[in-house]
């Protein structure tokens, strides 16, 4: 009661007219089942498309189950009901992942009887594992450097004063003579004068000047095969450069355009063919396509491993610039390594093959500019986190990064090429281009999960299985498409699901038939449940088989069926029978059920999904698994556990208010209006509001007894309206009579 104390003007808000409610969501769909990737714990996130889903919980490739025996392959019906259920128009999809041994997991998963992918070497300071548990974590991780330019250059002259100063290269001369040699070759006078000389140089002002510790390639005056020495002299006069007839050929690295490369920068030599620059230095041929090293002294000579890329080889060893130029067709290009991109590649895998090929398949993840600089905002340590702030992060980042604390960005580098694929990074197929690819192995799906898996439970690391479905309020229609793929776990796996739909109260629960069963064997299936908030159908579909390696594949329907839900609640309402509409995505059917059949299975609420010539594949039934013939509709059963949530959601104002007539009469009109509204859109069965329904809450509802013990009791009851299973017309003839 407001309080005037002091002369004044007092405007007070008041409200004339009753509260109303809002109807609830119906087409929000819960499933929980095994996928090849994805979080365990934790309560689910909303996705709203099926790409959405494949970034999270990974794509629908076949799930691979330890047994006691052996390994075995079953499709991934999880990831194809989910496609089937955004196909069908379904729009909000909350996704629980489970494996044997969920409950036994930390809060990243791990623990179970899945694995986790992993790329490690020994020795090594950085190394890569998946977010989280499952084959779907056997990623290949590309390394992309930023610097794309490719630095080498090269060129010829054959003047001498057109060379610029200081360069170096290759020279070729014809007929020198033992005088044009500066200071006084030790080689026999008689070879002289030599047919060819091929020599490592650098141009300086007394003419060309040998490298030192090289060796140069001479062409006698006999014409014997050529041979490698050491014993002519420290270099070529310039004066007898005006009548020799050479060519020098000229390579440099050339300043990157992101800025200058000083010492010590990494670079990598891709090659087109292998070198024998044994011809000329002293260092092992180059087998590889692939060089990495360091530049070195202003960038005149390369640091370079003793057997090109190969990580087991730390080794350096300098390698003059100048030997390239013996074969500059040979070079393909050379490019720094300073900053660098991250992609992670999903593999394609076919029937020839199984593994997918390394490097080969779907782009899942991008991170571009990362570091190796651990004071950088962009260290990839920091950058793939385990535990990122965010939580798109957390469910969308495949990878994690770990890097031991202190380490050189230097030596991370080094370590990082102890995880490069070899067969990659030398290519033995000349077209294909040198790759950098990181392959984790090892991630697995685990044992088949039992029932208890499905169930869940909740604790300090994070709710799984149902338990975790508990904590999302919007979900009312529930699947477990995957749990027929264990016929001894179907049952056990459908009794949770019922459990839970009983204990969320506004749920439903959709069950699939056993795959190829009789119609005696889904009968008998059948009859292990009785209650209005579960529906069965079958048979199974058949669809396109997404993952490209058969031509189609068999699908258990309640996917299907959820997006069904979906769109009939949107485009008619949830009052409408999810019947009589067609299954999208659907090629046919695993069984074709005719009509005869059919009476078989509708009387026992088992729901049909049916071909018909002209009109496509439809689903062809309404009926619920209750004994119950007030439940017996699937659409009846549904709006009423839509009516009741939307009132008990709509009045929660009245809590605590003061029990009587005004709050009586408030509830009432509350409620009438609802309903009011719900019959005008054609939702209940009457001609009149007053045969729709009634609203009752006064002292015939409540006895004295509820009114002490805080009890306000208030009874709806509405008239709903039943789907026209059979439409019946009833023809005969009559007489023309006026």
């Amino acid at each position: 009661m407001s309080e005037y104390l002091a002369p004044g003007v007092f405007v007070e808000e008041v409200s004339f007219r009753s509260k109303s409610i809002e109807g609830v969501g119906t087409s929000v769909c819960g499933m929980v089942g095994p996928t090849r990737f994805g979080p365990v714990r934790g309560t689910p996130e909303v996705v709203t498309s099926y790409g959405e889903f494949e970034k999270v919980f990974g794509d629908p490739a076949p799930l691979k189950f330890k047994t006691e025996t052996s390994d075995i392959t079953v499709p991934n019906y999880s990831a194809l009901a989910a496609r089937a259920f955004f196909e069908n128009s379904g729009k909000q999809l909350y996704f629980t992942r489970i494996l044997a041994g969920g409950n036994d997991t930390n809060a990243y998963g791990t623990g179970g009887s899945a694995a986790v992918a992993k790329a490690v070497a020994a020795g090594a300071n950085i190394s890569f594992e998946a977010r989280y548990p499952g084959s779907g974590g056997n990623l290949d991780v590309q390394i992309i450097w930023q610097d794309q330019e490719n630095l080498f250059r090269s060129r010829s002259f054959v003047n001498f004063d057109l060379i610029p100063n200081d360069a170096e290269g290759v020279i070729t001369t014809k007929a020198i003579a033992e005088a044009d040699f500066i200071g006084d070759p030790t080689f026999a006078s008689d070879k002289f004068p030599l047919k060819q000389l091929t020599a490592l140089v650098k141009k300086t002002a007394a003419g060309f000047e040998f490298l030192s510790d090289s060796k140069k390639e001479v062409v006698d005056t006999d014409d014997v095969a050529a041979t490698l020495t050491d014993t002519l002299s420290t270099g070529i006069k310039k004066a007898s450069l005006a009548t020799l007839a050479f060519e020098f050929k000229q390579v440099w690295i050339n300043t990157p355009a992101g800025g200058a490369a000083a010492t010590g920068s990494d670079f990598e030599l891709v090659l087109n063919s292998a070198l024998d620059v044994t011809r000329f230095i002293t260092p092992e041929p180059i087998n590889n396509k692939l060089l990495r090293g360091t530049l070195n002294e202003g960038s005149l000579s390369l640091k370079v491993l003793a057997k090109g890329a190969v990580p087991e080889t730390p080794e350096l060893k300098d390698i003059p610039l100048a030997v390239f130029a013996a074969f500059p067709s040979s070079v393909k290009s050379l490019k720094l390594q300073r900053d660098f991109s991250l992609i992670a590649i999903r593999r394609k895998k076919t029937l020839k093959e199984p593994d997918g090929k390394i490097g080969m398949g779907e782009t899942i993840y991008a991170s571009p500019l990362l570091s190796l600089d651990e004071d950088e905002t962009n260290f990839i340590g920091r950058v793939l986190q385990r535990d990122p702030q965010k939580k798109v992060d957390q469910l969308t980042l495949p990878l994690v990064s770990h890097a031991t604390p202190g380490t050189s960005a230097a030596d991370l580098f080094k370590d990082l090429y102890k995880l490069f694929n070899t067969g990659a990074l030398n290519p033995t197929d000349l077209l294909e281009e040198p790759r950098h690819i990181i392959a984790l192995t090892g991630g697995s799906d685990g044992d088949f999960p039992l029932a208890l898996d499905y169930a869940g439970e909740s604790d300090e690391q994070g709710p799984t299985g149902f338990a975790a479905l508990e904590n999302v309020e919007d979900v009312s229609i529930v699947a477990t498409p995957a749990a027929v793929i264990d016929p001894s776990q179907h049952q056990a796996i459908a009794v949770e699901m019922e459990k839970h739909c009983v204990k969320m109260r506004y749920r439903f629960g959709l069950i699939d038939s056993p795959q190829d069963a009789s119609l005696g064997e889904i009968q008998a299936f059948r009859n292990n449940f009785d209650n209005s908030r579960l529906a069965l159908y079958a048979p199974w579909v058949i669809a396109s088989d997404p993952t490209g390696a058969q031509d189609n594949i068999a699908v258990p329907p309640s996917g299907f069926i959820a997006g069904i839900y979906a769109r009939t609640d949107v485009d008619r309402g949830v009052h409408k029978a999810p019947a009589n509409t067609p299954v999208l995505g659907a090629l046919r059917f695993s069984q074709d059920i005719n009509k005869f059949q059919q009476e078989l299975l509708n009387p026992k609420g088992i729901n049909a999904l049916r071909s018909f010539s002209g009109r496509g594949h439809q689903v062809w039934g309404g009926r619920t698994l209750s004994s119950d013939p007030e439940w017996k509709y699937v659409n009846v059963r549904r709006y009423f556990l839509y009516l009741e949530r939307s009132i008990e959601k709509g009045s929660q104002w009245a809590v605590f208010e003061p029990n009587g007539e005004r709050l009586w009469a408030n509830l009432v009109t509350t409620v009438e209006s609802f309903l009011f509204n719900e019959w005008k859109n054609g939702r209940l069965l009457g001609a009149q509001p007053a045969a729709a329904y009634f609203v009752r809450c006064d002292r015939t509802t409540m006895s004295q007894n509820d009114l002490d013990n805080g009890r306000l009791v208030c009874e709806v009851g509405v008239a709903a309206l039943t789907p026209a299973e059979f439409v019946v017309f009833r023809i005969g003839q009559k007489t023309a009579d006026a």
